[in-house]
């Protein structure tokens, strides 16, 4: 049986056909919601236009939802697009647990034991599950929340039940947390932000897509990325990076859900990053 709704509209479009003049009330459709847009500022004449354009351009003709950020110190240059939408983080929260340990380990005075330096080495450069479980586990929900409010990251939501892969990112906070890896600050040690980018500039190779797509040659890398496939939005393919040389020193957070493939939310978020290391080398 056909709905009413669906009647009207065949009825309506009938009418169109034939070139009946149809009452405009009655054609109305609510207008659809304009898709945020990419906005950018800087310090260096030209460069946010420039970046604007070519971040917009690149996501022109691609289906799902993404989520940009970029922050560069050496040119005052910021980017955004969805900064406060949520995803679910899959694997990019493991440099947030990493994070977590570190200053709770500092909080008490203390090195990392043999034990959780092999769990975050397996958690950041393979992406291993269990292991993040276990450190996940151990840290428990309140150290991880304490830790969430030390770094200023008030949209991370952490996931329930032990399902660290579902908490609720944004680009907002990645990007906090990246700027405290990337320069002195008073939440996390020179020692603690050193062996994060240690671990994540050793990211296996089959891991080192997204972020640092297209990076000029004598830029140093560091990277996590992550990737989730759920019945609703389909794949969530994540990359945050850091990256320092060639004059510029940055942070590029890109999250993406509602990918047909994991394959397809990781050539939507090189397009972006190809442009934003191609526009920060030129400028």
């Amino acid at each position: 049986m056909t709905s009413g709704i669906s009647r009207r509209a065949r009825v309506l479009a009938a009418a169109v056909g034939t070139g009946v003049l149809v009452p405009l009330a009655a054609a109305a459709t609510p207008a659809a919601a304009a898709a945020p847009a990419v906005t950018c500022t800087s310090a260096k004449a030209g460069l946010a236009a420039k970046l604007k354009k070519d971040i917009t351009a690149a996501l022109a003709t691609r289906k799902g939802t993404v989520a940009v950020g970029l922050y560069d110190r050496s040119t005052n240059t910021t980017c955004t697009l969805r900064a406060s939408s949520a995803y679910d983080s899959a694997s990019v929260v493991k440099v947030t647990v990493l994070a977590t340990l570190l200053w709770d380990a500092k909080k008490t005075n203390r090195y990392l034991t043999d034990r959780e330096n092999t769990l975050a080495k397996a958690m950041i450069t393979k992406s291993d599950n269990a292991a993040t479980s276990t450190l996940w586990k151990q840290l428990g929900m309140t150290k991880i929340k304490n830790f969430l409010k030390a770094a200023g990251m008030t949209q991370t939501k952490p996931g329930a039940n032990g399902y660290w892969g579902l908490t609720q990112i944004t680009v907002t906070d990645e990007q906090k947390l990246l700027k405290l890896l990337t320069a002195k600050n008073a939440v996390l040690s020179d020692n603690s932000r050193a062996y994060i980018l240690k671990l994540m500039g050793q990211v296996v190779s089959s891991q080192r897509w997204g972020t640092p797509y297209g990076v000029p040659s004598g830029v140093t890398v560091t990277v996590k990325n992550g990737w989730l496939q759920r019945s609703t939005h389909g794949w969530r393919v994540h990359s945050v990076g850091a990256f320092k040389g060639g004059g510029h020193d940055y942070v590029m957070t890109v999250l993406t859900h509602g990918n047909s493939t994991m394959n397809y939310g990781i050539a939507t978020i090189q397009a972006v990053a190809k442009v934003i290391h191609k526009d920060l080398a030129a400028s």
